[in-house]
């Protein structure tokens, strides 16, 4: 009786470890997916393009369709880009000068779930975090963490580099904050704004802003 159990209990175990090989083989080969962006949060970002530097303040808030950059040049005057999902963005500064410049694209912010269907490269060691990577259609390379899911990094096509120095979900920015100031409202008797050229940072159109481009409608 007892050699009739053995075989059957050796193919028990047999199946058992194949099932498990199995199943260990399809999560491996199963890639990870970017974790879709909180609807909002607050961030400072270190930008470096080709070795000019810059410290922008960002806030995203989804639910109201608006986005805000608070970009800091080294030694350089700040500038405000505040976009909106209806397309319209105003850059301007809080100064004796101002400035302002609006402009208006076809595309709004970025949505919470715009690295679906990007490319995924593995894993790499990046700013001493341990990251999961996508390269979303030759526009942009993104680093995750692994463990919290947080962005680390991420790199446009232009080599122009974003790194995440603080990222807190939820935090929003109050509503007084978001309204333009007057003068970017204010046109000339001949339709014109005198004040609406001002130079707008290098590489900052090329990879359309920090957070708005041509990657909306992928």
């Amino acid at each position: 009786m007892a050699s009739a159990t053995k075989p059957i209990a050796i193919s028990v175990l047999l199946l058992l470890f194949l099932f498990t090989l199995s199943v260990c083989k399809s999560t491996r080969e199963e890639d990870p997916t970017p974790a879709p962006w909180p609807h909002q949060f607050h961030s400072i970002l270190f930008m470096n393009y080709s070795g000019s530097l810059q410290i922008i303040d960002l806030w995203y808030d989804w639910p109201n369709g608006r986005n805000f950059n608070i970009i800091q040049d080294q030694l350089g005057k700040l500038l405000y880009d505040l976009e909106w999902n209806n397309g319209t963005s105003f850059f301007y500064r809080l100064d004796s000068t101002k400035e302002c410049r609006t402009a208006h694209v076809e595309v709004g912010i970025l949505r919470p779930n715009w690295l679906d269907g990007a490319n995924y490269l593995g894993q790499r060691h990046v700013n001493g975090f341990l990251c999961n990577v996508w390269e979303k259609v030759d526009f942009i390379w993104y680093y995750e963490d692994v463990v919290t899911k947080r962005p680390v990094q991420w790199i446009f096509y232009s080599g122009r580099e974003a790194h995440v120095m603080t990222f807190e979900v939820g935090a929003v920015l109050e509503d007084a904050n978001w309204q333009a100031p007057v003068y970017c409202f204010e046109k000339t008797d001949d339709g014109n704004d005198p004040k609406s050229q001002f130079a707008i940072p290098s590489g900052y159109w090329k990879d359309g802003g920090v957070l708005r481009g041509s990657i909306n409608d992928l």
